[in-house]
């Protein structure tokens, strides 16, 4: 075994060496990726009973969201139809005109866990948008769990001695033919738990969005 040919053979080990580390290297990314993939797998398995929850929540607030926009037409309806019999005929109900508030009140309180399961709540995204997809998770996130929900729970337990006193005393309106008051007072605190449930359910599906993004 000459000098010259262990020259000649030193080329062709380092190549073989190349290719067999290449190999090796693309046999751990594919074993890479398949464990990512059973841990993506695992994830979403531990994911599926908060998301039939999450789907739950959603599902409630989609029905009272159709609900509200049926009242906001019948409020408008109400409305109209007080101004046209109050000019046209000179009468006037305090139980029609207070029915009108009631349901303003009713779509507004309901309908804000409705506008937020569709994203549609006015928002300020000067910072949002120049953050990467998941920055905007975690900033959602983060805006949900510390802010959102705590501050709603904290508004429906302040409001809920609020609708206890009225109903305590069986409250009405003091207008001639009004309405009933402790029911519309319920309302109060069943908005703030409404929304603050919706705020659990995006908690829920940012989380399983968070562990899909790369």
């Amino acid at each position: 075994f000459t000098p010259q040919a262990a020259t000649a053979a030193a080329p062709r080990r380092q190549r073989t060496r190349r290719r067999q580390r290449k190999r090796g290297g693309t046999i751990d990314a594919i074993g890479r990726e398949i464990s990512e993939g059973f841990t993506a797998i695992a994830r979403k398995d531990k994911m599926r009973p908060l998301l039939a929850v999450s789907a739950g929540i959603d599902l409630l607030n989609e029905k009272i969201g159709n609900l509200c926009n049926f009242l906001v037409l019948a409020a408008c309806i109400v409305s109209a139809a007080n101004a046209m019999v109050r000019y046209a005929f000179g009468y006037s109900s305090n139980g029609w005109l207070e029915l009108q508030w009631y349901m303003f009140a009713i779509f507004v309180m309901f309908g804000a866990s409705y506008t937020f399961k569709r994203n549609e709540h006015v928002r300020v995204e000067i910072f949002y948008l120049m953050l990467s997809e998941r920055g905007q998770l975690w900033l959602d996130l983060i805006g949900t769990l510390c802010f959102l929900i705590p501050a709603c729970l904290l508004l429906s337990w302040l409001s809920w001695p609020f609708f206890m006193q009225a109903y305590a005393v069986g409250e009405a309106s003091s207008n001639a033919g009004g309405l009933l008051r402790w029911p519309i007072k319920f309302v109060i605190p069943a908005g703030f738990v409404m929304l603050a449930l919706q705020g659990v359910s995006e908690v829920i599906k940012r989380i399983a969005d968070e562990s899909s993004v790369s």
